[in-house]
């Protein structure tokens, strides 16, 4: 590619892309503060990991693939080494 190319290459990109904008135009920590005070106290940290709604989320295979570990572990102890170092 000789340098006249490259020009025009260029030229084509600089007409393609729209300019940046690089002012920020807001401050994100209010609205940060609205999402998280819009959220609500959930009580404690066990609530809001293993609440209803967030194990409702959790695909029915996923369920599968753990009760198969755990069968899995009960039939064969030795392989929690294994397990852990996978992990």
């Amino acid at each position: 590619m000789n340098e006249q190319d490259q020009k025009e290459l260029a030229a084509l990109l600089k007409q393609s892309m729209a300019p940046m904008d690089r002012k920020l135009h807001h401050d994100l920590w209010p609205k940060m503060r609205r999402r998280l005070n819009d959220r609500g106290d959930s009580g404690s940290w066990f609530v809001a990991l293993f609440g209803a709604t967030k194990l409702s989320s959790v695909p029915w295979f996923d369920w599968a693939l753990l009760a198969a570990l755990v069968v899995g572990v009960c039939a064969f102890p030795s392989s929690i080494p294994i397990w852990l170092y996978n992990f």
